[in-house]
């Protein structure tokens, strides 16, 4: 096959610049521009470019230390008022929900036979009185004997204690309130025959009110007598209180202990049984206070961050999670000063070498990015930032 001259040409043409693009050489006016860089050059030189990472130099704070108690509200305390005689209930003043104080009337029970035993108890003693007195005028006057006056004094004692013990039998018809409380069921009604024992009313003390909750073993030692807490209830503001008991035995189902905090509830804004929950002020603690972006996973499965050390290194340190808010959290386990990397920490490695550049840093070299794309001119940042 005969070969034109036309192909010969279009072959070394080709030649040419396949030679020119692999060795990536420019001509230019006949000369090679020694400053130009091959294509295998520039990729050589773009892996062995450092990689570039945003950090941020960490600082501990002090952090408020609250644990968080669901519970409900219980009265102080819840008192059975019950008769001390039997008969018939004549009277209750008193209404279910209804506020008393100290010696108010709660029931009238039908004094029955016990007006007469108390008017027969008093005329004796009025007989025995007479007896002695007039004994003791004889025996001044040497008509009776002291043998005598002290068998009258006897009766004297006697009829006495018998008033006294029907005057206090008839008081027992009246069932007075021992401690201010609330009236609540279960309670007597007009008509009901009581026996001695039986319930006049019930009473609740609801001032203080007392927030009952549970805190779980591994936070009881933090816990203390007297420690300060705001109880918020479920259909109100939050009100201060102190707690006032703290378990010493663990619920056998739920291995947590039972903690009562004492509120102030002069205004009655609290009621008994309501759902609550009470922030305990526990001492405040010094923590590192992070993004959730900037945790990573170390090979092992362990929960840390990754840090820039000395020679600009990288590291990784695990921490322990105090606690998590809405969008940060607080974290143990980080030295002061500690250049966390908060972006492109997941395309690094410990012991792999970066250029660690401060968020200011950073925002001025997006600027400059921004600058050199708007002139059309190309980038000549050195490094490269992964995200």
């Amino acid at each position: 096959m005969k070969v034109r001259a036309s192909q010969l040409i279009a072959l070394g043409i080709l030649a040419a610049i396949g030679g020119w693009m692999f060795t990536g050489d420019l001509v230019i006016g006949g000369q090679v521009d020694p400053n130009a860089k091959t294509i295998a050059q520039r990729e050589e030189a773009e892996q062995a470019a450092i990689f570039r990472v945003r950090v941020q130099a960490l600082q501990p704070q002090e952090r408020p230390n609250l644990l968080a108690v669901r519970g409900r509200t219980a009265a102080n305390t819840v008192v059975t008022v019950r008769a001390e005689t039997g008969g018939i209930v004549q009277n209750r003043p008193v209404e279910k929900g209804q506020s008393v104080k100290i010696g108010d009337l709660l029931c009238v029970i039908d004094k029955g036979v016990r007006s007469t035993t108390l008017a027969q108890a008093q005329s004796t003693l009025t007989q025995a009185q007479e007896d002695y007195d007039a004994n003791v005028r004889l025996v001044e006057r040497g008509f009776a004997t002291r043998t005598k006056l002290r068998g009258l004094r006897t009766a004297l004692d006697a009829a006495k204690a018998a008033v006294a013990s029907a005057e206090q039998e008839m008081g027992r018809t009246e069932i007075r309130a021992t401690v201010n409380g609330i009236i609540r069921e279960p309670m007597a009604e007009v008509g009901d025959n009581l026996s001695p024992g039986g319930v006049c009313v019930t009473k609740m003390d609801t001032d203080p009110m007392l927030f009952t909750g549970q805190v779980s073993e591994r936070s009881i030692d933090q816990v203390k007598l007297g420690m300060g807490a705001q109880v918020q209830p479920i259909s109100g503001s939050a009100m201060p209180g102190k707690i006032s008991y703290i378990s010493q035995i663990a619920d056998a189902s739920t291995r947590t202990f039972n903690v009562e905090i004492e509120v102030d509830n002069a205004a009655g804004t609290l009621r008994d049984g309501m759902t609550a929950e009470a922030l305990v002020s526990l001492p405040s603690t010094n923590a590192y206070r992070i993004s959730s972006s900037w945790l990573t996973l170390a090979d092992d499965g362990q929960i840390g961050v990754r840090y820039v050390g000395d020679n600009n290194v990288v590291g990784f340190r695990p921490v322990s999670i105090i606690a998590e808010e809405a969008e940060f959290m607080w974290v143990t386990g980080m030295d002061a000063g500690m250049r966390v990397i908060t972006l492109g920490q997941n395309f690094v490695a410990a012991g792999e070498t970066v250029d660690p550049v401060s968020p200011e840093q950073m925002k001025q070299i997006e600027a400059d990015r921004a600058a050199t794309a708007a002139n059309g001119t190309p980038n000549s940042a050195n490094g490269e930032e992964r995200s």
